[in-house]
């Protein structure tokens, strides 16, 4: 026996062809070779070439990093562990098509007896590539169109330039990212954008023109986000039967602001939970670094999943946000929050709760919300294993309020205005999970709390997203 091979070394985690010795490879004419053998197996091993193959316009020094800990490994195991483990950081790099890895021992003059040689057989990607795809907002589709330069200068970057048409916004931008050699996590991107949003709760039209700046990073079990966004904002209104208090807000601003996003997620999926949690909190500062609209703006979201008995998943959710304006001007309607609808306090319209003129919905400074959610395997567990594993029976029960705060008065009287007038609606349904993309849900609400100006879904409501609460 000369060689082990470990090509794609997908069987640790997932299902795959075997790791180990194939009959193929095996001499029996050569008991020193088996002998060689026997030591790999029992004894400590030296990897001590690793080999890329397969490279054109990737450059080195960047794999470097990634395949570093190959040397460090002094097992057998070890050597299969840690190159699975360099594989699967090669492949989120983005820039190959597939990772082969061919474990081999040491040849040529300096060999030892117990020394391996380590070969990742790459593949790159096409230096242009294009997608056709759809994608699902809140309670809403749009149809995707891209074009991607992967791995542009040879060390990771990416190039995208993405064109989408929805129910409601339309958008194009050009993005360019950008990582740290050597740790993938820590990256910087680049945004020009263009976005025409379409608002007919508020009877309001929003075209945003603007660029953006990022840098993402993670310390400790937290991933973190700056960013500097400067957009032109221009803001009109959808019908002639528009308020006055929306014509108001009608015209241009320009918005320069500072934002930080801390996110701690442990969940097994972003889609439909069965465990973990999830803490997210948002802070933007707008006014400092230029424009005409200051604000302080915070919010938080957290949702906490845990397994129960019959396959069945208990969830519990709360959102939360506050904006402070700062200056002599009032907040923009753009830059306020929304709440109601199939993606939040189920039961109400979509972003129907809270301040209104004349039926259009003008946002508030203040709101939060809170669901809790019970999620079970269908009735008699049709097409168990299969397709029905993919729907889950849901009942829930939502409430939240959205309202203006006079911030000159304490933080009793704000949490005595957010305590008023408490919206809450109780139900159940089905929901379907679309992979990793998003969930469908078609519930019977009963609505409940209703405040003259709500508007209500009282009975069926269906709703399509990525996040609810």
């Amino acid at each position: 026996m000369g060689t082990v091979h470990a090509r794609s070394l997908d069987p640790l985690p997932m299902q795959g062809p075997e790791l180990g010795v194939q009959a193929d490879d095996m001499d029996l004419g050569e008991p020193e070779h088996e002998e060689k053998q026997e030591v790999l197996e029992n004894k400590d091993v030296v990897v001590q070439h690793v080999h890329i193959d397969g490279l054109g316009r990737t450059k080195e020094d960047i794999l470097t990093y990634e395949i570093a800990d190959v040397f460090r490994a002094k097992s057998l195991i070890d050597v299969m562990k840690k190159s699975h483990e360099a594989r699967q950081r090669l492949l989120r790099m983005g820039i190959f098509r597939h990772v082969e890895v061919v474990i081999d021992t040491a040849e040529g003059a300096n060999a030892l007896p117990n020394g391996l040689d380590v070969t990742f057989e790459v593949k790159e990607l096409r230096r242009m590539t294009g997608s056709y795809n759809t994608m699902v907002g809140n309670n809403e589709g749009s149809m995707v169109l891209g074009l991607k330069l992967p791995n542009v200068f040879g060390r990771a970057e990416k190039l995208t330039f993405q064109f989408s048409y929805g129910t409601k916004e339309t958008s194009y931008g050009l993005s360019f990212f950008k990582p740290q050699p050597g740790h993938f996590e820590r990256n910087f991107s680049i945004n020009l954008y263009k976005v025409t949003g379409q608002f007919p709760w508020s009877s309001l039209r929003e075209t945003d023109r603007g660029v953006s700046t990022e840098f993402s990073f993670p310390i400790w079990r937290t991933n973190h986000t700056l960013k500097w966004e400067g957009v032109w904002r221009e803001l009109g209104c959808l019908a002639r039967t528009a308020s006055f208090a929306v014509r108001e807000e009608s015209g241009q601003s320009l918005k320069s602001s500072l934002s930080h996003a801390m996110v701690i997620d442990t969940r097994n999926s972003t889609i439909l939970p069965r465990k973990g949690a999830l803490l997210k909190i948002n802070q933007e500062l707008a006014g400092y670094t230029g424009g005409d609209v200051s604000f302080l703006r915070e919010d938080f979201e957290i949702q906490l999943n845990k397994t129960l008995f019959w396959d069945s998943v208990l969830s519990t959710s709360l959102w939360g946000g506050m904006l402070l304006p700062l200056g002599d001007k009032p907040s923009c309607i753009a830059d306020r929050f929304y709440l109601g609808g199939p993606t939040s306090v189920r039961g109400f319209s979509m972003y129907s709760i809270g301040p209104q003129s004349e039926g259009d919905y003008l946002g508030g400074e203040a709101y939060w919300a809170g669901g809790l959610h019970l999620y079970t395997p269908l009735p008699f567990r049709p097409g168990r294993g299969g397709f029905g594993d993919l729907f889950r029976t849901h009942f829930f029960l939502n409430a939240g309020n959205l309202c203006n705060l006079n911030y000159g008065e304490g933080p009793r009287a704000h949490l005595s205005k957010l305590a008023e007038c408490i919206r809450w609606s109780y139900g159940a349904g089905i929901v379907l999970r679309l992979g990793n993309i998003a969930r469908l849900e078609l519930n019977y609400c009963i609505p409940m709390g209703v405040q003259s100006g709500d508007r209500i879904c009282d009975g069926v409501q269906f709703g399509a997203g990525i996040r609810f609460l």
